[in-house]
């Protein structure tokens, strides 16, 4: 059973649909260590805390890219690894999310990163001491 990721942030942010009309639609999203999480927010209340969240992982995540600064919104573009494109925007007062979602995305990545170097060092460590990559 795992651990429930630390809460970096909690808040609203508008995502644009995309559907025809491309509307913005206003989420509760909570940012948190693995990634951000989207509830949707229904005749002006939020869902449910229970209720079922779209999760964007960081895991498959490439980028938070494309921040435009217009009429005291932020609007930018969460970048996926599959290529989708994922647009919000949210008031331009105090930490902007794309800040944070950056932060936390380059965050998981440096982690991930320090990870894979200490499994290929344990692996080389492990073949070095089995003899294996000895000449004869």
């Amino acid at each position: 059973m795992s651990l429930p990721a630390k809460v970096m942030r909690d808040g609203q942010l508008e995502k644009r649909s995309s559907g025809l009309l491309q509307l913005w639609k206003r989420k509760r999203c909570v940012l948190t260590e693995d990634g951000l999480r989207l509830h949707s927010c229904r005749g002006g209340s939020v869902s449910a805390p229970g209720s079922k969240a779209k999760e964007l992982r960081f895991e498959r995540m490439v980028t938070v890219d494309c921040v435009e600064y217009k009429r005291g919104m932020v609007y930018f573009t969460v970048v996926m690894a599959t290529g989708k494109e994922i647009d919000f925007r949210c008031q331009q007062d105090g930490t902007a999310w794309n800040a944070e979602i950056a932060l936390a995305l380059v965050r998981h990545k440096n982690l991930e990163a320090v990870q894979t170097g200490r499994n290929r060092h344990l692996s080389a460590a492990h073949l070095g001491s089995t003899g294996e990559d000895e000449e004869l």
